[in-house]
This record gives structure tokens, sequence and C-alpha cells, in this order.
């Protein structure tokens, strides 16, 4: 289990993780949302004891990560730029990740150069960034981790990678107990395999949930009036977002579904239905409802 209490980390004067406080349960595919700069990468970071935190401790199974080679020999760690030798080829690094991990296994990583066919004698400066992000997760999931951590883990993988990717992860966890950790922005790719996400914006966590939890909790409502009310009839609701067009009203709103309808039936409505937000959606109003300028965050 993976345990961060008060956690802050700064770069000079900037805070790019403030008093963050989580809990990463065991056999999870755990997901991290947030814009660019949120914080993302250096809770990876400092996850895998490459960073040491300037306040608070992350702990992995009560041990503390930085500069402990004994829960590092559990991490497998896929930055967002992998990282290979100078001139080495995929042979060469999957040796020496074999001298460095105690796990490693030949067996996976020749199983996994059949689901990614690369060449593994050639140059790895030769490989298009798409073949560089398969033979870094080739050497990242042959260490056997107990903890995968992916920073952009789809970045550069076309449609059919990318479902190759879920399936291994997913595998790995239901039948090794891994636990992975996903930072990402494909939002259709996270809601898809993730069992919880944590949305993080500014250093700070804002939102942190099953999918599910996520979802159900914040809903797309659609309200028709023969004559619209005020949108102060509205007050009693947690209300995100609000847009008119013509007597239709759309509404963005968290809370209990079940509360809500019964308040706008209330009403007297001419139409009303509730839609079940997509995790991007959710990410989106998130977001707005802290200030962010989302408009061209997702392509």
């Amino acid at each position: 289990m993976i345990i961060a209490k008060a956690l802050t980390k700064k770069f000079d004067e900037k805070i790019a993780l403030d008093n963050i406080t989580m809990t990463i349960a065991d056999g999870c595919i755990f997901g991290l949302v947030g814009s660019n700069g949120s914080g993302k990468s250096t809770l990876l970071r400092l996850i895998a004891g490459v960073y040491m935190a300037d306040d608070g401790e992350i702990c992995i199974d009560g041990e503390n990560c930085f500069n402990n080679p004994n829960i590092k020999s559990q991490i497998a760690f896929l930055g967002d730029t992998p990282y290979f030798l100078p001139q080495s080829n995929l042979k060469e690094m999957a040796d020496l990740y074999n001298s460095m991990y105690p796990n490693f296994d030949y067996k996976i990583y020749n199983h996994l150069l059949t689901v990614f066919p690369l060449n593994q004698k050639a140059r790895l400066s030769t490989f298009s960034k798409g073949m560089q992000r398969q033979a870094a997760l080739i050497l990242a999931l042959a260490t056997n981790p107990r903890y995968l951590l992916m920073d952009e883990a789809f970045d550069g993988l076309d449609v059919v990678m990318r479902r190759v990717l879920a399936n291994i992860v997913m595998d790995g966890v239901e039948k090794r107990g891994m636990t992975a950790i996903i930072a990402s922005h494909n939002l259709r790719e996270l809601e898809n395999v993730c069992d919880n996400v944590c949305v993080i914006h500014g250093g700070k966590i804002i939102s942190n949930g099953s999918v599910e939890s996520l979802r159900g909790n914040m809903h797309k409502l659609q309200v028709a009036f023969s004559e619209v009310p005020e949108m102060s009839v509205f007050n009693s609701l947690y209300v995100m977002k609000a847009e008119r067009t013509g007597s239709l009203l759309s509404l963005v709103v968290k809370g209990n579904e079940d509360e809500i309808m019964q308040f706008v039936n209330s009403l007297s409505p001419l139409y009303a239905e509730i839609i079940e937000p997509t995790l991007e959606e959710v990410f989106v109003y998130e977001l707005e409802v802290v200030g962010y300028d989302v408009k061209n965050i997702l392509s």
C-alpha cells in the first residue's frame, strides 16, 4: 500500500505538490489526471524514490521510498521520455535490467517481444517514438514489478497498441496482484482501465475516488420549462455549470441523483433528464470550477 501524508515538493520557489494526503491500495489501477504542471509527474517521481519530499512523507508498506533499494527493486518507473544507454539495443538493455532487478523475468521479456514485435538487436536510437515507448514498456514489465508507474503511458502508441497495453496492465493486476499508477491526458483510456482516479490541479487534489463515484456524484441535467425560472431557484443545488438555450436549461450538478430529480420535478418542468458524464467531462468540469481554462487542453 502506498500512503502519502502531507506531502510537499518544491522546486526553488515553485510548489509542485502542496500538502498532498492520499492512499493507493494494493492490486488496483490508479489514474492520475491533471493539467500540465499540475504535479502528476512529480508525484510519480516521489513514489519511485527519484525525488525526496521537502515536507511530509510517502511510504510503501510503511517504508520511505527515497534512497530505499529494497522498495525501488519492486518499482518499475516509465517516464514520459524513455531513456536508454547510448548506442544500446534492446537485448543489451534487458541484460542491464536483469543485473539490477532481482525479479527480472526473461520469459516475460520474450513473450512481450511477440506482442511488441521489435528487433532486439537494432539500435534503440533508430526506433521511432512509438517503438521506443514499446521498448521501454517491455523492459519495465519484464522486471515483474509489484508497482508499475507510467507517465503518459499511451503517448506515441497507436489504437491497437494502446489496447494491448491496457490488457497487459489489467492482466498483471489480476494475475500477479500488481499495482499500476498511470498519469495520462488520455482520459478515455483511463476510464476503461482504472479502478480509481485522482484529479490534481495546482499541486492539490481536487477529486479522488473510484471512477464510478466520480461520475456518479456529478450529473448532466437537461430540463425544459414553459417559463424558465430564475437561476436563483436552483441555489439549493450544487450547480457547477449552467447554460440556457431558449426554454432548455443544461446544468452540471453535483449531488445525489434522486434528490436532484425530486427537486427538479417539484418545479413542474416540461421535460427533465439526467445523463451520466464521461470521465473526460468530469475532469473538464472540475478544472473549470477551480478557474482553469480547459478550452484547448483536450484534442
